[in-house]
């Protein structure tokens, strides 16, 4: 969707109009799905946490800056939904997620078609051997092509952190993927 369409049908959406609201969420579900797909390993998270992310869309739409850009600002509310989903669940599921670590099984495979098209097995399986924080950083700046600066802005924490999180997300791709493989992701954001 352009920008000026994307920013009429804002405009509309700060109005009240529900029909806006499902033309932005048509425009970009996918992307958002797939961010979150990243980040989230459940399919059943995934969906509860669309859900409370597109709730939250429309219930601060009003405190929305029209100056700012749009995408950046829906992706602040993914990562901040992804993190009060992990902080929710952190104790409630705690011994389950340690089971699942020690049992982790092919996550690839399970993934619908969406978020899996275009992406390489390889990377996938790489980047899902990174930590949360790791994961977080690398799909900011790969797949969003976000600045490590607005990265920082996105995740509240200072640029030093996203660099050490991002040069440490690296540092475990190569040893996983190797460099060769690692140079075809940067150059064709194959993931």
């Amino acid at each position: 969707m352009q920008s000026e369409s994307m920013y009429h049908e804002l405009i509309k959406m700060i109005e009240g109009d529900q029909q806006a609201f499902h033309t932005l969420y048509d425009a970009t579900y996918r992307d958002i799905y797939r961010t979150v797909s990243f980040l989230v390993d459940h399919p059943q998270d995934r969906e509860d946490i669309m859900n409370e992310i597109y709730m939250q869309m429309w219930t601060s739409l009003p405190n929305y800056d029209l100056d700012r850009p749009f995408h950046f600002w829906l992706h602040g509310l993914v990562i901040r939904q992804v993190q009060r989903f992990r902080v929710k669940s952190w104790r409630r599921f705690r011994i389950f997620d340690r089971i699942r670590v020690f049992s982790r099984e092919e996550l690839y495979w399970d993934q619908p078609k969406e978020t899996t098209d275009g992406i390489d097995p390889e990377i996938s399986k790489a980047m899902q051997k990174l930590t949360d924080k790791q994961r977080t950083v690398i799909i900011l700046r790969f797949y969003h092509d976000y600045t490590l600066e607005e990265i920082a802005t996105l995740l509240d924490i200072p640029v030093g952190t996203v660099k050490s999180r991002y040069h440490a997300g690296m540092q475990s791709l190569r040893k996983h993927m190797g460099n060769h493989s690692l140079e075809r992701m940067e150059k064709n954001n194959a993931y």
